[in-house]
């Protein structure tokens, strides 16, 4: 190959290993390499200029947590190099270009994967996996194009083909459009990614309206990625007619509860009867409603506990929303005193008592009722309402009772202890213990 054709951006691949071990000998090479590290400083401070002298608070797919592990860095540095290998190669051979621009388009491209699966598949293992795959993949695609083996592995690629109906498909075809389908996949995770991250940002009572519309566009990305990525392949979109009867007999038959989960998930997001933040209570488990899925949902019980939902039991089943009107929630209590307690100049005070309690609203205020009239004193019932039940409802009732107890001692009012009533028969006496040392008493 000529070196313009080199110069005009051809495989690097087809260049001989030998030839190119000869050109990395000449005195250019220096300046090439000078070159080169001017570019990738030149990247390294444009980057820094425009990310600040802060790191971001997230993690950054531009970005990443330093400089150089975003996607931003190897682009910029991929551009400054192959913007200096056709200036440089009007005097020099170029040859540490010819090395240095495959190594920074793989290194982009392990960025690009690696950052967009970190972020949109946080705290999962397999993406771990995923991650080396792609590493190792890319680094062993430029060893084979610098060495001049990947053009002849690709041209033995094509050579083992098969004829599926009216189409011809070769095994170089099949790794093209895997290859072309993952990094469609990136891309439109990218994107997604990015929308969802805007679309929640910040909070509202349109907070499960905006996270349907980011589960949607997510969803509608994929699809028209995959579509896009078996088109440049090759596949007729129309053979997927007869895949899509099979996928919705699959739907009908073993699927069902999968796509019931989906659309019931749609549903609850769409009709808001239950959003994130509500206080919720399904199938016995109580708590606050921290994320909903398209599959399932999050419910986080203010012990810790977390209990994943399928949405179709929020649909088919019976739920207690304590937010879906207001977030108020009435919580009662219960002190019994001792008969002869002025009940009515001691509502007043118990009221107060309660109002002053930090959590305890003003309006609709506490109040105090005579429930019972018990075997050992009067039953009060004490009545008072929140406006945070996700802050718990057993600390508000322990510091209300704090302060009902504190109320009885210092006004004096007694909280009875059980009382019982002993009858003797008739005409038997109490015996009194005799005196010590005084005669037994004569038999009668």
């Amino acid at each position: 190959m000529s070196d313009a054709a080199a110069a005009a951006g051809q495989p690097f691949g087809r260049i001989e290993l030998k030839a190119l071990l000869l050109a990395l000998g000449e005195p250019g090479t220096l300046v090439e390499l000078a070159v080169l590290a001017g570019c990738l400083l030149l990247a390294w401070v444009v980057v820094r200029l425009i990310r600040g002298a802060e790191p971001p608070d997230d993690e950054s797919i531009w970005f990443g947590r330093r400089i150089i592990d975003g996607v931003l860095f190897p682009i910029l540095a991929l551009a400054l190099a192959f913007a200096a290998q056709v200036a440089v190669h009007a005097t020099a051979q170029a040859a540490v270009f010819r090395l240095a621009v495959p190594m920074l388009i793989s290194l982009a491209v392990i960025r690009l994967s690696v950052r967009v699966l970190g972020v949109t598949f946080p705290d999962v293992r397999w993406v771990r996996i995923v991650e080396r795959s792609i590493s190792w993949l890319a680094w062993l695609a430029v060893v084979l194009w610098v060495t001049g083996v990947l053009p002849i592995l690709m041209d033995a690629m094509d050579d083992l083909h098969w004829k599926i109906g009216a189409s011809r498909v070769s095994l170089r075809n099949i790794v093209e459009g895997t290859l072309t389908a993952g990094l469609v996949m990136v891309l439109a995770l990218w994107i997604s990614a990015a929308i969802e991250k805007r679309l929640l940002r910040g909070s509202g009572n349109t907070l499960s309206l905006r996270k349907m519309a980011a589960n949607i566009v997510r969803v509608l990305l994929l699809v028209v990625g995959l579509l896009l990525a078996m088109s440049a392949v090759g596949i007729d979109l129309t053979a997927l007619s007869v895949l899509g009867g099979a996928i919705g007999v699959g739907v009908g038959l073993g699927l069902q509860k999968i796509a019931a989960n989906y659309v019931s998930g749609f549903v609850v997001l769409a009709e808001r009867s239950l959003r994130i933040g509500d206080m919720v209570k399904v199938d016995g488990f109580e708590g606050r409603i921290s994320d909903i899925r398209t599959r399932y949902t999050v419910i986080r019980a203010l012990n810790g506990r977390e209990s994943i939902v399928p949405n179709e039991m929020l649909i088919t089943q019976r739920v207690e929303n304590s937010s879906l009107a207001d977030r108020l929630i009435a919580l009662n209590s219960a002190v019994q005193v001792a008969y002869g307690t002025d009940i009515r100049a001691l509502q007043p005070k118990l009221e107060a008592a309660m109002r002053a309690v930090p959590r305890v609203l003003e309006q609709p205020g506490p109040a105090v009722h005579l429930s019972e009239f018990a075997a050992d004193g009067i039953n009060l019932n004490l009545a008072f309402w929140i406006g945070d039940p996700e802050n718990g409802q057993g600390n508000v009732r322990s510091d209300v009772n704090l302060a009902v107890l504190d109320l009885l001692a210092a006004e004096g009012v007694e909280i009875p202890f059980p009382q019982r009533v002993m009858h003797a028969p008739p005409g038997a006496a109490a015996a009194e213990p005799p005196a010590p040392g005084a005669p037994p008493p004569p038999p009668g």
